[in-house]
């Protein structure tokens, strides 16, 4: 392991990996298989906990903002582990001289859509360090979800087996284009705009119509390839997935050419993966066309019996590639 602290150590690839497995699961006795969320099973209550941190640079950007950011990925983390999310708190590590109003429109659109998740923020904390000891403003955030115990294993994929298919509710990349087109130095400008969304009821109206939803997980940091290959190994089969039949909108995939990105291992802020039992595909996808955040929803490939737990890509142009986990980030900062 290295002697120090990389960017890469934050990508959500495989050196994020080495270190939660070597530094922290190690010391903490952390039970696996690692989910988005720690399932609680107290006095007949099963609850899903979370906690996050938002770093992202810059604050504000095409889509949302850090406060925005924070709430939707706290939601997402329990609404992927089948929970209804229902309480958040947050905690504000904020730089001296930070401008007043930008904290209260930060503020206000984290109150918006925590009220449009229909979530509330309880409580949390404040700290404001010397000017230069951080970034401008970090937010953390952990929040609670109760659970149906029909569904508690979900995250573990326990029921997955060959056959079963890949759903993805819409195009990937956008937000870390939106981010990167906002930053101020870089050469390009984009129209592009983030993902970021609170997916908790899009999730809940097909958990409620669907027996055969067996994992979800939101495609965040390390992109598409990260989550495919953390699935792979957790229920040790392999994975087919058809490049045809991802959706990535044409803006993001044209500069992701000439920028030298692959948008597989872009971030997103609004995507789940869905593993669905063989025969329900077709009633998914209906489902989560008729949201607006799942109008682009695609089954993209399906699990297939492979001991070695690989992910394939069948390329568009009729070839095949492995899609590894990717060792460090492409883009520093992006959530």
């Amino acid at each position: 392991m290295n002697d120090f602290i990389s960017l890469n150590h934050g990508s959500g690839g495989k050196l994020t990996h080495e270190l939660i497995e070597k530094v922290f699961v190690k010391r903490f006795a952390m039970s696996e298989p690692l989910t988005d969320s720690f399932i609680i099973k107290e006095s007949g209550s099963t609850l899903a906990f979370t906690t996050d941190s938002y770093v992202v640079d810059p604050l504000f950007f095409p889509g949302g903002n850090i406060g925005k950011l924070a709430i939707c990925g706290t939601i997402n983390d329990l609404a992927v582990s089948g929970a209804d999310p229902r309480y958040i708190a947050v905690s504000f590590i904020i730089e001296e001289g930070f401008p007043m109003d930008d904290l209260v429109l930060i503020a206000d659109s984290m109150a918006e859509e925590a009220a449009k998740a229909g979530v509330k923020i309880v409580t949390g904390d404040t700290k404001v360090v010397d000017k230069g000891k951080c970034d401008k403003l970090f937010i953390t955030t952990s929040g609670i979800g109760f659970l149906n115990s029909e569904i508690e294993n979900i995250s573990t994929g326990k029921r997955i087996k060959p056959g079963d298919k890949l759903i993805i509710n819409g195009p990937l990349g956008n937000h870390a284009i939106a981010i990167l087109g906002a930053r101020n130095n870089m050469a390009f400008k984009t129209t592009v705009t983030s993902d970021c969304a609170s997916l908790n009821h899009l999730i809940h109206k097909v958990l409620q119509n669907c027996k055969e939803i067996l994992f979800m997980r939101d495609v965040t940091r390390g992109g598409l390839a990260t989550v495919l290959n953390e699935l792979s190994s957790m229920i040790m089969s392999g994975i087919i997935v058809n490049e045809a039949l991802i959706p990535i909108d044409d803006q993001v995939k044209g500069l992701c050419e000439m920028l030298g990105f692959d948008p597989l291992y872009l971030a997103n802020e609004g995507k789940v993966l869905m593993v669905v039992g063989t025969g329900e595909e077709n009633k998914v996808i209906e489902i989560l066309r008729s949201d607006p955040l799942g109008r682009c929803s695609e089954v993209i490939g399906e699990i297939i019996p492979d001991k070695k737990g690989l992910v394939v890509l069948n390329t568009s142009v009729g070839g095949k590639r492995i899609l590894d986990m990717p060792a460090g980030m492409q883009l520093p900062r992006i959530c």
